[in-house]
């Protein structure tokens, strides 16, 4: 029988000399800075590594003996002193933001003005509430948002579980646990409401009321607020909803994704930090837009239409995915169980409000999306890579029907990494060395990176080597742990020990074992590849690690497969997989390999962000051109496999790929790897590396991400949220009015007639004038864009890479209007032209974001 228990809780017991330890643990700044990591490494180096690399956790395991010991360190508390003293100095310095838009009129020191939500967040691997890229991005988008002092707050959940635990049975088949979070050994701080109770937020489901409790992590400047439904005031079920992440059937992730929209933004009102614009990183939490119009309505007595204008200006909308699948979607039935409440408060009909998550709204069988409903209520919308930003406007080009693919207005900002999370300590010196101290303030300063050829050969090449070695020696001593926790005889176990070389060419692949990532495309002629590693002289090793989705069978298999390859007798010493891949077996590999392997089918990679983590450290990218490669391969600073084609037969692309990398090993990267000077050193190699260094770091970093949001999204979005919300949101009902006006009056536009009075051939330098009649329809020549759209013809007749020239008007005629516009011919060959109409108002983003177009 269950028994009712009185709780008490025991912290740690910690001299007022010590006391910085404490402020230090909680403050997640430390995880970014060696010389705080090495304050907490050097209470207890083993229990340290042991406890997930966790301060908190650190300090409440070590014994008072050991506390008394530290308390009378004099070594230890200078090292303390220093590292508190540069925390304080971090937090009190003037930033980026302040230096560039401290000035703006809706800047306030008390609230942020802008709140990034995301599902998930990986920060560090003794917080586990991320699964994989998606959250790591999020975790170094608030610690560059941090350094550069963006008055940003991050919105999340807080999982009891968070993402699962993998390890292997004996058959490789991937097994899960899920152990539970110990709040009190993490570094929460409990929100409080003003009477010193904890705060708790409510949140509507069907029938009853959810209680959300707050808590907050502090990630160097930037607040993270996170919800927990594991309280004692919700049903069992209930507590349930914030147990895994990613867990459960369809019901409980739409709950997940009201407690995050609906919830979180509660939260921040709650607690007095309603941000200007809300950020949302990916569709998860797109229900908080219509939680923020429903608010309004309420509060400032507005309606639907200008309601909608108000938010609509302050929410930017990152997406990530450019797979179908992982695009979430909610049956209609669902739906409407869960947001009834909602579509009453917001005074819409089942198919108004169901229409704002379809892509047609007059398909009854269409799910209802959460990118949809994040695309037409976002200000700002991008993918996270230039490819990515394309193959999106593709993707949802339906929202926007008869505009072509290149003008769908979804804009790309290529993902980062935050360069100081990902460094080794032993490159960060010689950076420091060499490139000045300014590299880690300054990470997108080319001109500082440039500094990185006065490194010298040998130093550069000793530093990957030291990586290398401690790379080899963490992944001996893991395997062995798998091993024994498999029931390994103890034979097998000490033959794990001698695995690997820790002077051999070692490749890294890991990421999530998604199917159409390709984690055993190597393995497709395996003689040749057994050829490759095994070569006397000039051996080859491969590190793998990756989980598969608990759902995802077909990523099971490929680990169960890369597995059985590494049992293989000819590959056994050359091959191994490392379980459970968190944010820990990350940091070591990509400082550690000498070259990151990534395989993926062209263009499902939306960005990828591990090879660049990889190149601050040195190491040579060899991927397909997908993602962030595109823009990062410039032919001496990696490999390419293949041109960036792309198959209709994809078991014909897996031969040509394969073939691909091993013809790259075998000429390229073998050769180069093992062709040293005198002294030991690969001259080549190590140029490639320094160019590694000098064209990728200062692009692809966190730093030069997030200031493209902040010039791109949040300013603008801001501003215009400002604006319209000046006077009363006099100016949203503006916009509100017209854009009903324009809906009854659109259908009525047309183009009537087109001439052009010049003859169908031209010489290079003439013009081809045109005029148009165009009826409005009741609208002013004032509401309208009149374009024409020309450019060269392809072989289907089909204008490419089009041209815009505006048309003005020139003459009235009743609803009808001539308007006229020239091309001016710069070039020979075949072209075409079109005349176009589109709405136009000065309060609109672009002309694009109503996604009215009217062709004659």
């Amino acid at each position: 029988m269950a028994r009712s228990f009185r709780t008490f809780t025991v912290l740690p017991q910690l001299p007022e000399r010590l006391q910085a330890l404490h402020r230090l643990a909680y403050n997640l700044w430390w995880c970014w800075h060696p010389e705080a990591w090495e304050l907490f490494n050097r209470v207890d180096s083993d229990k340290f590594a042991e406890l997930d690399h966790s301060p908190v956790r650190l300090i409440g395991s070590i014994s008072q003996q050991r506390i008394r010991e530290l308390e009378h360190d004099d070594g230890f508390l200078a090292h303390l002193d220093r590292v508190a003293g540069k925390l304080g100095q971090y937090l009190a310095a003037k930033t980026w933001y302040q230096d560039t838009y401290g000035s703006l009129p809706f800047n306030c020191v008390d609230r942020p003005c802008v709140a990034y939500f995301s599902m998930e967040f990986g920060i560090h691997e003794s917080v586990p509430v991320y699964s994989g890229g998606l959250g790591v991005l999020a975790g170094d988008h608030l610690k560059s948002a941090s350094d550069l002092g963006i008055p940003l707050a991050g919105v999340g959940i807080m999982f009891r579980e968070g993402y699962f635990r993998q390890y292997l049975n004996p058959d490789g088949w991937q097994q899960e646990r899920y152990p539970e979070n110990d709040f009190t050994t993490l570094p929460l701080i409990a929100e409080h409401a003003a009477d010193g109770s904890p705060l708790l937020i409510p949140v509507p489901l069907p029938g009853r009321t959810v209680q959300c409790r707050v808590w907050r992590i502090q990630v160097g400047r930037i607040p993270l607020y996170l919800l927990d439904t594991n309280i004692p005031q919700n049903a069992p079920e209930d507590r349930a909803i914030t147990a895994q992440l990613y867990g459960g059937d369809k019901e409980n992730r739409i709950k997940q994704e009201i407690v995050l929209g609906v919830g979180g933004y509660r939260a921040l009102r709650a607690l007095g930090r309603e941000p200007l614009l809300c950020h949302l990183n990916e569709g998860h939490s797109a229900f908080c837009a219509l939680e923020r119009i429903r608010i309004l309505m309420d509060e400032k007595k507005l309606d639907f239409a200008t309601a909608r204008e108000l938010v609509k200006a302050g929410t930017a909308f990152t997406t990530h995915t450019p797979v179908p699948a992982g695009n979430e979607v909610f049956g209609a039935d669902l739906v409407l169980k869960y947001l009834a409440e909602p579509m009453a408060s917001l005074g819409l009909d089942r198919k108004s409000f169901l229409a704002l998550g379809r892509q047609n709204p007059d398909d009854e069988t269409e799910a209802f999306g959460m990118t949809v409903l994040a695309l037409k209520l976002a200000n700002t919308a991008n993918g996270v890579s230039q490819l990515h930003g394309e193959v999106s406007r593709k993707m949802w080009q339906k929202l926007w029907a008869d505009l072509p693919a290149r003008e769908v207005p979804i804009s790309a900002i290529t993902n980062g990494v935050h360069t100081r999370s990902w460094l080794s300590p032993e490159t960060a010196l010689i950076y420091d060395r060499y490139l000045g101290v300014q590299w880690e303030e300054r990470p997108t300063d080319y001109a500082i990176w440039k500094r990185v050829d006065t490194i010298p050969d040998t130093e550069l090449w000793r530093t990957a080597e030291r990586a290398r070695s401690r790379l080899v020696h963490f992944a001996r001593e893991r395997l062995k742990l798998q091993l024994t926790r498999r029931g390994a005889p103890p034979a097998e176990v000490a033959k794990a020990g001698e695995v690997l070389d820790p002077e051999a060419l070692t490749i890294g692949f890991a990421r999530r074992f998604a199917t159409y990532k390709r984690g055993s495309l190597l393995f497709k002629d395996v003689e040749r590849l057994a050829r490759i590693v095994g070569h006397k002289a000039w051996p080859v090793q491969f590190i793998f690690a990756g989980k598969a989705h608990p759902h995802d069978t077909e990523g099971k298999k490929v680990i169960a497969e890369v597995v059985h390859m590494a049992r293989r007798a000819d590959l056994r010493m050359h091959v191994v997989f490392l379980e459970d891949y968190d944010m820990n077996v990350a940091r070591i590999l990509v400082q550690g390999c000498d070259v990151w392997l990534n395989n993926p089918r062209r263009p499902l990679e939306a960005s990828g962000t591990s090879g660049m983590k990889v190149a601050m450290n040195g190491g040579l990218n060899c991927s397909v051109l997908d993602g962030w490669w595109v823009e990062g391969y410039q032919h001496d600073n990696g490999w390419a496999i293949g041109a960036g084609e792309e198959y209709a037969d994809l078991a014909f692309q897996d031969d040509i790929e394969v073939r691909a990398i091993y013809e790259l090993l075998e000429q390229e990267i073998v050769p180069t790897f093992y062709n040293r000077g005198t002294d030991g050193v690969p001259r080549e190699w190590v140029r490639r590396m320094k160019r590694v260094i000098r064209t990728l770091v200062p692009m692809f970093n966190t730093n030069r991400m997030v200031q493209e949001y902040v010039e791109k999204c949040y300013l603008p979005g801001c501003l215009r949220q400002h604006g319209l919300a000046a006077d009363g949101g006099k100016s949203a009902l503006e916009l509100a009015q017209w854009r009903a006006r324009l809906g009854k009056a659109w259908p009525g536009v047309k183009v009537d007639a087109v001439d052009a009075t010049e003859r169908a051939v031209l010489k290079v330098g003439g013009q081809l004038n045109v005029t148009a009649a165009v009826d409005l329809n009741g609208l002013g020549t004032e509401d309208v864009a009149v374009q024409l759209f020309h450019g060269p013809l392809d072989n289907d007749g089909q204008v490419q890479n089009a041209s815009v020239t505006a048309m003005q008007p020139v003459e009235q005629s009743g609803r009808r209007w001539a308007f006229r516009g020239t091309v001016n011919c710069q070039a020979s060959g075949q072209f075409g032209y079109a005349v176009r109409v589109l709405p136009r108002h000065a309060l609109l983003p672009h002309v694009y974001e109503p996604g009215l177009v009217t062709w004659g």
